[in-house]
């Protein structure tokens, strides 16, 4: 991935995020054209056709907003991730959101398939991927369970060297914190969680500088410490 990386705690399409999604189209290279747009709700594939389309409408609504073309791509199962009519679209963004819903579906049906392909010719292009909850859980190293104290997890995209990351990091406070007593133990040297708090991305470029952005904390959990950075904040990672 060659572009920005936007992962977000929640809010997607919002206009909280405004800021921040101006700030991603404006880095893309569109020769004076509108940013091409690409939304997709996979992560909500088993909620039915009433959640995929809230999802659809709200990312055509919300980025149209912001100056952008916008094109809503219908890809809820292993069928339609390998169909080729989604291939051109993905291929030609600058931009390519992941929305909300559940990370190891998420995963599992991008994995091997012919849209995940057409999308990593994007990036390579240096297009934009933004990953909001379940969207930024993906390309870290595992998917935690955490419903599972910290005891089973799934693999991942390995793509940000975070071991996990974990989004509504503020909402889910309580929660969090008994799962990261579990957890955190389990982390070696060098590595680290990710926490996201809602209305909040941190946004960079693998191997460059990243920033907080938005309205909460981006939190850097390791085995021995955990670190707040608010929105402005700079950081880099090793890889």
């Amino acid at each position: 991935m060659n572009g920005l990386i936007a992962l977000v705690g929640a809010g997607e399409y919002l206009p909280v995020m405004n800021e921040i999604d101006r700030h991603l189209l404006a880095s893309v290279n569109a020769n004076d054209r509108a940013p091409r747009v690409v939304c997709v709700p996979t992560a909500a594939g088993q909620e039915g056709d009433a959640s995929i389309d809230r999802w659809l409408n709200m990312g055509v609504a919300h980025f149209k907003a912001l100056g952008a073309e916008v094109t809503p791509v219908r890809i809820i199962d292993q069928e339609s991730a390998n169909n080729p009519q989604w291939e051109p679209a993905l291929e030609n963004a600058d931009l390519i959101y992941f929305s909300g819903g559940n990370p190891m579906y998420l995963y599992e049906i991008m994995q091997g398939s012919r849209v995940w392909a057409a999308a990593q010719k994007a990036w390579e292009h240096g297009a934009v991927y933004a990953g909001c909850s379940a969207g930024a859980m993906i390309l870290a190293d595992r998917i935690p369970n955490l419903r599972s104290a910290g005891l089973t997890s799934h693999e991942a995209f390995q793509i940000f060297p975070a071991t996990f990351v974990i989004p509504h990091f503020d909402r889910m406070r309580g929660f969090v914190s008994a799962y990261l007593f579990a957890v955190r133990r389990q982390l070696k040297d060098g590595q680290f969680i990710l926490g996201m708090d809602e209305n909040t991305a941190l946004v960079g470029k693998l191997g460059g500088i990243w920033q907080v952005m938005g309205e909460g904390k981006a939190h850097l959990i390791t085995r021995d410490n955990q670190q707040g950075l608010e929105a402005g904040q700079k950081i880099s990672f090793s890889t």
